[in-house]
C-alpha cells in the first residue's frame, strides 16, 4: 500500500492532502508549523494505515528540500520528494485552466504529482548532521 501526501507549506502552516493510489482524497488538513503540526500529520497517516503500518510506503511531495519539517518527515521514514515550484505550477496548469492558486489546491496538485510522477522527482536524502547543517545554512569549518 502507498499513500501520497502533498504538502504546501507557508510561513506558519502546512496544507496537506493525502491520496490513495487511485487519486482519491483520503484526508485534507491545515497544520501548524512545528512539533504540533508534524505530530498531527503522523496521527492522520497513522489513522489511515491502522495496523498495516509496516506494509505502507508514504511519499510526500513538498516544494523544499531543507528545514526542520523536512528533516522530521525523513526521520519518520517517509519518502520525501522535493518538487521545484515551477514543476508544480506547470502540473497545476495541466489539471485546470482557471489559473487560480490556493494552498489546499496546491496540496492536491503536489499529492497527485507524487502519485503520478514520483519517478521523475528528486528524493530528499537523509544525511549526516554536517550535511544537514550545510543545507540549512552556512557553516564555519576550522582546519
Amino acid at each position: 500500500m502507498r499513500l501520497f501526501v502533498g504538502d504546501d507549506w507557508a510561513e506558519g502552516h502546512h496544507d496537506v492532502e493525502v491520496m490513495d493510489s487511485t487519486g482519491r482524497r483520503l484526508s485534507r488538513a491545515r497544520l501548524a508549523e512545528g512539533v504540533a503540526g508534524i505530530a498531527k500529520l503522523h496521527t492522520i497517516i497513522g489513522d489511515l494505515v491502522g495496523d498495516a503500518s509496516d506494509e505502507v510506503e508514504v511519499l510526500v511531495g513538498i516544494e523544499t528540500d531543507r528545514g526542520p519539517w523536512v528533516r522530521a518527515l525523513v526521520a519518520a521514514g517517509y519518502t520525501v520528494l522535493a518538487v521545484n515550484p515551477l514543476q508544480a505550477a506547470r502540473f497545476r496548469d495541466r489539471l485546470g485552466v482557471s489559473g487560480a492558486k490556493s494552498d489546499p489546491g496546491d496540496a492536491h496538485v503536489l499529492a497527485d504529482m507524487v502519485r503520478t510522477q514520483a519517478h521523475e522527482l528528486r528524493p530528499v536524502a537523509g544525511g549526516s548532521a554536517r550535511a544537514e547543517a550545510i543545507k540549512v545554512g552556512p557553516v564555519t569549518i576550522s582546519v
